[in-house]
């Protein structure tokens, strides 16, 4: 009996049956047709392949996302801060004051508040802007927001870089959220929490933020601080402006000489006032008053070519 011919899939030609192709050598088991080469994906490993893919995909998404907002945010800044230092015409200054307690006494001293109530500062930033020749009588005006009934998220603790800047991000969109002011747009915002003096003894370090031109200041609802507050609310409102603190975060001593009202006088010490961002008067070299009023503050050299009252 004649034994069956079989037909080489590649070059078509007859033969016996064996494990090669006597004509072009290819061995039949291993062949794979063209544009087959490889055998085709199960579905187990397509789906594993795709649920693979999702979640990078979904970072870079989120990456971007992320740095096309970051950049948004320092584009705008960079404009905000040639606006706010241009000193063409009054900076206008929002106050927002927020309950920080809940208490009785701190609502009722938020209800005493005026317009006048800090016009202290305004006097002060128009003293020392005459003082530098700034070309404005009144660098500064101040309007008194109604109260926000909200507590601004606090910073975070010995945060990373990241976690600081989705904290200032979330600071920004708070204060978006709960502005409760109703008249223009605008140049500074800055939230006054207020806390009971007999109930609290010790309260958080205000700040002030350049990118996006608020501040957070932590007070005493009391009439009788309120001199030592519009002296924190300077402050951090140079902070707005790009002024750099000129004190020893470890020691809380003014540095010499930028932190120093006079550091031309002689003998160095005692100094009779403070530099606004050296924030104490020093005495000797371990003691430091703090200011009393505005009164007993100056805005320094180095401060004033910070927010480009000087060149």
């Amino acid at each position: 009996m004649e034994s069956q011919k079989i037909v080489c899939p590649q070059c078509g030609g007859e033969q016996d049956p064996a494990p090669e192709c006597m004509r072009c050598g290819i061995i039949f088991s291993r062949y794979r047709p063209r544009g087959d080469t490889f055998p085709k994906a199960s579905a187990a490993s397509k789906q594993t392949h795709s649920s693979g893919t999702w979640p990078l995909t979904i970072r870079i998404l989120r990456i971007f996302i992320l740095s096309a907002l970051l950049f948004f945010v320092a584009l705008s800044t960079y404009l905000a801060r040639l606006r706010t230092t241009s000193w063409d015409k009054p900076l206008s200054v929002i106050v927002y004051p927020v309950n920080g307690d809940h208490s009785r006494v701190s609502a009722n001293y938020i209800a005493s508040l005026q317009d006048i109530t800090f016009k202290p500062l305004e006097d002060f930033f128009a003293a020392e802007a005459k003082h530098y020749d700034v070309n404005l009588n009144s660098p500064v005006s101040i309007k008194l927001a109604p109260e926000v009934h909200e507590i601004p998220p606090r910073p975070p603790q010995n945060g990373n870089v990241f976690s600081t800047v989705w904290w200032s991000l979330k600071l920004r969109y708070w204060a978006y959220a709960v502005d409760t002011y109703e008249g223009p747009l605008a140049d500074i915002r800055i939230f006054i929490v207020f806390f009971n003096p007999q109930r609290f003894e010790r309260l958080s370090d205000s700040l002030g933020l350049q990118k996006g031109l608020l501040g957070v200041v932590y007070a005493f609802a009391d009439s009788k601080l309120a001199a030592k507050d519009n002296v924190v609310i300077a402050h951090e409102l140079l902070h707005t402006l790009g002024a750099t603190d000129k004190y020893d975060p470890a020691t809380k001593q003014p540095i010499y000489p930028d932190g120093f009202a006079e550091p031309e006088q002689w003998p160095r010490l005692p100094q009779e006032m403070a530099e606004i961002m050296g924030s104490r008067i020093p005495i000797s070299e371990t003691t430091t008053v703090m200011p009393g009023s505005l009164d007993d503050v100056i805005i320094g050299e180095k401060t004033a070519r910070e927010i480009k009252w000087i060149e």
